[in-house]
C-alpha cells in the first residue's frame, strides 16, 4: 500500500467531505422518498442527452457556492453558502429553500478542471436548464447569455479556459410572473393552485469535448407507411455521414450520405412503437474524413405516427399508428415537493411517468 498520499490531494479530498457533509435539504413542507437519496456526490450522474451521445462528457452538478444579490450589484466577492445543483434555488433539495424576487439576481460560482482537447477540437459547456435570463463568464470573460427559462443552450468556451483550474459564474435573473416571458404556473405568492417560484439552474450542467468538425444535432423523421426513416446530420463544417440502424444489437441497414441533407433509411417489417409494445431503434452516426471516423454519436428511434384526422364519424380523433388511440388519466403536473421543476433523482422520474 502507498503511504505516501501527496498532501494536496490530501487537503482536497477533505474540503471536499468537509463540504459535502455539511450540505443537508432546507426545510420543506414534504419530502418524497426518494430525497434520502440525493447526495453531493450523485447528484444526477445519468448521462443527460441519451438521444446524440457522446462519450467525452464532465458532469459539473454538485455543490456550487451561491448568493443573492441586488439586480444591480456587481459579482458578489463573499457567498451566501452553497447550494446544490441542479435544483433551484427556492426548492429544499438545493439546500438553499430561498424565495429570489425580480430585484435580486442569483449568482452561481465553482471551479473546474478543463478536459483535455486534441487536434484543434472545441470545450462545450451545456446548460439543460437555467429559468430564466442567464449569463455565464469563465475565468472573468463572458461566454455569453442566454433568455429562456425550458431550453437547453451551449457555449463553446475553448479560448477562455486555462491549464489547470478554471472558475465559472453564472448570474441568473428571474421576474418570474411579474414578467412577460412564458413560464409555467410558479408565482412569487403561490396559493390556490399556483406554485412555488422556480429560479437558477434546474438541470445537469456539464462539459463535453468535440472535434473541430463535429455532429451538433439530429433530425429524425420515421414514416411507417413507406417504411422508412429520415435522419438529418448537421454538422459544423459539412462533411460525409453514414447512418446505421439496429434492432437489439442486429444490424438492420445503413446509408451514407452528406451532412444537412436527410438520409432515408428502408427499415422492412418495421416495429411499430406504442405505449403497449415501445419498441426501439438503436442508431449509429459517424462523421467521415474518407475512410476515417472523425466524430460519432449513438442515437434511436420509433416507428410510429402520430397524427389528428376524422374518424368514421367525423369527428376529431387522435390517431397512433393509424389507429384511434383514447386518451384517459388524471392530470399530472410534474410538480416536485421537494425538488420543484427537478426529481429528487432518475428513479422518482421514472416512477412518475
Amino acid at each position: 500500500m502507498n503511504r505516501n498520499i501527496p498532501i494536496s490531494l490530501l487537503v482536497l479530498t477533505c474540503a471536499a467531505l468537509g463540504s459535502a457533509a455539511q450540505w443537508k435539504p432546507a426545510e420543506g413542507p414534504l419530502m418524497t422518498r426518494w430525497a434520502k437519496d440525493v447526495t453531493p456526490e450523485n447528484v444526477w450522474p445519468q448521462y443527460p442527452r441519451p438521444q446524440m451521445v457522446r462519450g467525452n462528457w464532465t458532469n459539473l452538478n454538485g455543490l456550487w457556492d451561491y448568493a443573492i444579490t441586488s439586480a444591480d450589484a456587481s459579482q458578489p466577492q463573499s457567498w451566501d453558502g452553497q447550494i446544490l445543483v441542479p435544483f433551484c434555488a427556492e426548492s429544499a433539495l438545493s439546500g438553499v429553500g430561498r424565495k429570489v424576487l425580480p430585484d435580486q439576481n442569483l449568482w452561481y460560482r465553482r471551479t473546474f478542471e478543463a478536459p483535455a482537447v486534441k487536434d484543434g477540437g472545441r470545450l462545450l459547456l451545456h446548460f439543460d436548464a437555467v429559468d430564466w435570463k442567464t449569463t455565464v463568464r469563465v475565468n472573468g470573460k463572458e461566454a455569453g447569455t442566454h433568455v429562456g427559462g425550458f431550453d437547453p443552450f451551449t457555449f463553446d468556451i475553448t479560448d477562455l479556459v486555462k491549464a489547470g483550474t478554471n472558475e465559472m459564474v453564472v448570474q441568473v435573473w428571474d421576474p418570474t410572473d411579474k414578467g412577460g416571458q412564458p413560464r409555467g404556473k410558479q408565482v412569487l405568492n403561490p396559493g390556490g393552485i399556483m406554485y412555488t417560484a422556480v429560479t437558477g439552474i434546474w438541470q445537469t450542467v456539464w462539459l463535453e469535448t468535440v472535434p473541430a468538425n463535429y455532429i451538433q444535432s439530429l433530425k429524425i423523421i420515421p414514416d411507417i407507411d413507406r417504411k422508412t426513416v429520415k435522419v438529418t446530420v448537421k454538422t459544423t463544417k459539412g462533411g460525409e455521414v453514414q447512418v446505421q440502424a439496429f434492432d437489439k444489437g442486429k444490424s438492420v441497414t445503413k446509408r451514407s450520405g452528406k451532412a444537412g441533407e436527410a438520409i432515408e433509411l428502408m427499415i422492412s417489417k418495421p416495429k411499430l412503437w406504442s405505449p403497449e409494445t415501445p419498441n426501439l431503434y438503436d442508431l449509429k452516426i459517424t462523421l467521415l474524413d474518407g475512410r476515417k471516423t472523425i466524430d460519432a454519436v449513438d442515437s434511436y428511434f420509433g416507428m410510429r405516427k402520430i397524427e389528428v384526422k376524422k374518424d368514421n364519424e367525423g369527428v376529431n380523433r387522435l390517431f397512433l399508428n393509424n389507429e384511434v388511440v383514447f386518451q384517459y388519466g388524471p392530470l399530472d403536473q410534474g410538480w416536485w415537493p421537494d425538488g420543484l421543476f427537478t426529481p429528487a433523482t432518475y428513479d422518482a422520474m421514472i416512477y412518475d411517468i
